[in-house]
């Protein structure tokens, strides 16, 4: 058994992040089948999910700046 293996078996967690889970409905739900959206426009598309920041490329654009992003040439 690696260390891993431990870890995930001592602390109680199963499965992984592909495997469905059952939520507290009793629906099954795939981590995959969350939708993201632009918190800004509610766009689907080009959306920037580092740092959990979930703002779409031209939203991105207009806050970089107050979020504390430099531009670098």
């Amino acid at each position: 058994m690696t260390e891993r293996e431990a870890s995930t078996s001592t602390d109680g967690a199963t499965g992984s992040a592909s495997e469905p889970s059952t939520d507290a409905d009793g629906a099954e739900t795939r981590r995959s089948e969350q939708r993201r959206v632009c918190r800004d426009t509610g766009r689907e598309q080009g959306l920037v999910g580092a740092y959990d920041i979930w703002l779409c490329r031209q939203s991105f654009r207009e806050l970089a700046r107050e979020m504390g992003f430099r531009k670098y040439d």
